[in-house]
């Protein structure tokens, strides 16, 4: 199994729902978060005027998937996320990590098919 963490520009978030939806992968959390962008992340104007850096709103996504759904949840966001045809620094990042063990609260079930 693993956890795909998926930091998106809020605008896309519903795109990227709908796109992972047609997947098959239906089961994801939602979060609000907030990231802080240096200068190297933004281009060389917009580093001078902002000097430290700035705070930018994000959706986070997790999403715990089987091994055979794990790459093609990746590229799914990675397609819908991007911004234009070349994409731009803002577009956020995409995590992907081994989970160990998978527990239902509900029956106890565990493993896979508690996913």
């Amino acid at each position: 199994m693993k956890l795909v963490l998926a930091v998106i520009q809020p605008a896309k978030l519903e795109s990227v729902r709908e796109a992972l939806d047609r997947i098959e992968v239906g089961r994801l959390t939602i979060t609000d978060a907030q990231g802080f962008a240096r200068g190297s992340a933004l281009g060389r104007d917009e580093s001078s005027r902002l000097r430290g850096g700035r705070v930018l709103r994000k959706s986070l996504l997790e999403i715990v998937v089987n091994d055979d759904f794990a790459e093609r949840t990746v590229n799914t966001i990675a397609q819908v996320a991007k911004t234009g045809r070349t994409g731009h620094p803002e577009d956020g990042k995409i995590f992907v990590l081994a989970v160990e063990q998978t527990v239902r609260i509900s029956d106890g079930a565990l493993g896979p098919g508690a996913v």
